[in-house]
């Protein structure tokens, strides 16, 4: 029997309030009206899966969604057959939640990351750096992946949760992985070869994979 546990990351949807500010940690609705996403990715996701949200509702809207798309999945959500993790929810911004991703640059100067809100190492007053999420995240993935080996495990997060597990996956710089565009409602799937030979059990088979 194989005991390759599969991955199957989900960002969740767009939120409703985007006016051009970081949410971060913010517990904002999304928006789940794209009915054809949603379907699609119904179609491409697994059945028979382990179920895990993050604590913030965005994830557990995301989730309900793709279940009333088709697929075979827990009912509620958040509910007893869905494992709400608070390690995977998204980077905490502190201060910086609610300002305007204009406005961030004037805050850091030269140090503004071109594809980020930060260089993985600052963090914002009150708040943690990407270096720091990972930190979160990391054990949090190797846990699961021990409980739930040999399992589909369909983890509905966030960009930067899902970065964080690319990380790790990948062996990748902190910095490098902030390169990685992770959209709303793609699916990025890393599957983990515990038998693996070689040392790297990690296999990367989509990243940032839109629904279709």
């Amino acid at each position: 029997m194989s005991r390759t546990t599969r991955w199957w990351w989900v960002r969740h949807a767009p939120v409703t309030v985007n006016d051009g500010r970081c949410y971060g940690q913010t517990d904002l609705a999304c928006d789940c009206s794209n009915a054809a996403a949603f379907a699609a990715l119904a179609r491409m996701l697994p059945e028979d899966a382990v179920w895990v949200t993050s604590t913030l509702k965005r994830t557990h809207l995301t989730a309900e969604a793709i279940v009333r798309a088709g697929l075979s999945g827990p009912d509620p959500i958040p509910g007893p057959d869905v494992l709400v993790e608070p390690e995977l929810a998204e980077q905490h911004f502190g201060e910086w939640q609610g300002v305007k991703y204009t406005d961030l640059p004037y805050k850091q100067g030269d140090a503004f990351h071109p594809f980020w809100l930060a260089p993985a190492h600052v963090a914002p007053p009150g708040g943690e750096s990407f270096v720091d999420l990972v930190a979160r995240v990391t054990p949090a993935v190797r846990r699961l992946t021990r409980e739930h080996a040999g399992r589909d495990i369909i983890a509905v997060t966030h960009g930067g949760t899902i970065r964080a597990a690319i990380y790790e996956a990948l062996g990748l710089t902190p910095e490098a992985s902030l390169a990685i565009n992770v959209d709303n409602l793609s699916l990025t799937r890393l599957d983990f070869h515990p038998e693996a030979k070689g040392g790297h059990p990690w296999q990367v088979i989509a990243v940032n994979h839109a629904p279709r």
